[in-house]
């Protein structure tokens, strides 16, 4: 037995849960399946009380201890994906299967259990920092399982913005200015010592 072993609550479906996520994800299998030696609140002698498991390489026991406990978001499994179609896998597989869509990437399958299905690539662009990571934030807000592309095309956008201001400031290129703007910007240095005549003439609120 591992060091140190995640105990996840289930009513009485701890070994289907099991089962379905060892169906589901690589790297995981049903070990142990552990039966009551005794009568108890919520079961009786012989019924399944523990379930070994392991989910995506992590050590998992499954607990069917009975309906007074409910899961929430306070605790999530989350699985890094490599490319949509992964991510597309596992996203319907635990919708699919009687579970529930939810905001940012997560999910809930039909025990409860809360999933982040979360592509490396949106890990990435949050890590970056700056303006990717902004970026990147701002189009997962909008999401629900989570769009590659469109997380793709954000960070990408930040970095020619970037590239831009680079080039821009070191000289390289020139910001175009057209005739109609430098025309204005000479018409409002000619009028400026009437304007600020005016704005000086007691009751006049200064607009500018």
């Amino acid at each position: 037995m591992a060091k140190n072993t995640i105990c996840v609550w289930y009513d009485k479906d701890a070994e289907a849960a099991a089962r379905f996520y060892a169906a589901t994800f690589p790297d995981s299998a049903v070990g142990a399946v552990i039966r009551a030696p005794g009568d108890y609140p919520d079961g009786k002698q012989g019924d399944v009380l523990v379930v070994e498991f392991t989910v995506a390489g992590i050590p998992c026991i499954g607990l069917n201890g009975g309906p007074a406990f409910k899961h929430n978001e306070a605790f999530s499994f989350q699985i890094a994906t490599d490319d949509q179609e992964e991510t597309d896998r596992y996203w319907n597989a635990i919708v699919g299967n009687g579970g529930q869509e939810s905001e940012c990437g997560w999910c809930k399958d039909k025990w409860g259990v809360s999933w982040q299905i979360t592509p490396r690539v949106l890990s990435e662009a949050l890590s970056a920092g700056g303006g990717q990571a902004k970026r990147a934030f701002d189009a997962m807000m909008t999401m629900r399982k989570i769009d590659i592309a469109t997380i793709e095309a954000a960070r990408l956008r930040q970095l020619r913005a970037e590239r831009s201001f680079t080039r821009l400031a070191s000289g390289v290129i020139r910001p175009r200015v057209d005739l109609r703007s430098r025309l204005r910007t000479r018409d409002r240095a000619r009028s400026a010592p009437w304007m600020e005549g005016l704005q000086m003439c007691p009751g006049r609120r200064n607009d500018r």
